[in-house]
């Protein structure tokens, strides 16, 4: 098979044929139809994620149709469409498995980390962490739900009964939330780079209460603040922005250095809290979330073959919305109905 692997930071990746993976018990092999591009991804690629697996094929927002099971798996049928998101795999015995907080098992493995992902034409997965996914969405719509959508998802459980949002990044999982918020009755706030116009403007076509440069005070305080853009200078702009009582989530798995602030931004019973991978009791019920509200991702494809070019566009800060790899698999196979 065709994938494309990560050897070493700050050099693109390369393409390989690969041997055709075959499944162990437990496992399935699913052919990629569409792997969403992350900024996990990018952390990977850019050095900033430490211990990836040698050679490891990045991609953790996977959709793809069952090509072989591994013995013991009767929970799914041949040419199936599943989800492969990014908690591959946890120990199931530790203390954080056993109380309901397997995203914080110290031996879980990630998938396009630690495991193999999808930026190939196929890839393996316990079938015990996939999901069925709506099948309102096409393979390219459904594939940024996986990580986007359910980080955000589970950043938003965080901020409780929240009714005034800022969102700082208006990203893939940012871009995604806000539908859900508004839907949802509340307010959003969105805060993007100074100078990106385009930013913007997308958050205008999006329907947001307000948005505006990060560097700027929202024209009503928050009861929460959720961040996505992996810069830690946004940390003490979002306290500030949060009314007393109110919450700032950090949505990254990697940020830049926080500055230091005075405690009086902290005070007043606000809470700094981040938020580390997912459980699959998110996705169970993300996926629920979905029959009720319907968001509508906003997708740029690029064929596998541009696997670099679509991670380099990210970087660049080029896109709205979630950038997705497409094999030819795409729509080819069993189509949502």
């Amino acid at each position: 098979m065709r994938a494309y692997v990560f050897d070493g930071p700050g050099r693109p990746l390369q393409a390989r044929e690969l041997p055709l993976p075959q499944p162990g018990p437990g496992q399935i092999r699913l052919r990629v139809a569409a792997c969403g591009v992350c900024r996990t991804d990018l952390h990977l690629v850019d050095g900033e994620l430490p211990q990836p697996r040698p050679n490891v094929v990045p991609g953790h927002e996977i959709v793809g149709y069952v090509d072989a099971l591994g013995t013991g798996v009767e929970r799914f049928a041949s040419r199936q469409r599943l989800g492969v998101p990014w908690l591959h795999g946890t120990c199931g015995s530790c203390t954080y498995c056993r109380r309901g907080q397997e995203n914080l098992c110290p031996g879980a493995r990630f998938t396009g980390y630690t495991a193999d992902g999808g930026f190939a034409e196929y890839v393996l997965a316990d079938a015990r962490y996939c999901f069925e996914l709506p099948q309102v969405y096409d393979d390219a719509a459904a594939a940024p739900l996986l990580c986007a959508g359910l980080i955000g998802f589970r950043a938003l459980r965080m901020a409780g009964d929240a009714r005034r949002i800022g969102l700082y990044g208006l990203g893939a999982a940012a871009h995604l939330l806000a539908q859900l918020c508004l839907q949802q009755g509340r307010e959003v706030y969105a805060f993007v780079r100074p100078g990106d116009e385009a930013a913007l403007a997308f958050g205008r076509r999006l329907g947001l209460t307000w948005c505006g440069y990060s560097t700027e005070a929202p024209p009503a305080s928050l009861d929460a603040a959720l961040i996505f853009a992996p810069a830690g200078e946004l940390v003490p702009l979002a306290l500030r922005a949060v009314d007393r009582g109110g919450t700032v989530v950090c949505g990254g798995i990697h940020m830049s250095t926080i500055p230091a602030f005075d405690y009086a931004l902290l005070w007043g019973e606000r809470q700094l809290r981040s938020v580390a991978n997912l459980t699959r009791a998110d996705g169970e019920e993300y996926f629920r979330t979905l029959q009720r509200y319907r968001v509508t991702p906003t997708v740029t494809s690029y064929p596998l073959e541009q696997a670099n070019r679509a991670l380099q566009d990210l970087r660049e800060g080029c896109l709205s919305g979630a950038a997705v790899l497409l094999t030819p698999t795409s729509g080819s196979l069993t189509p949502p109905g």
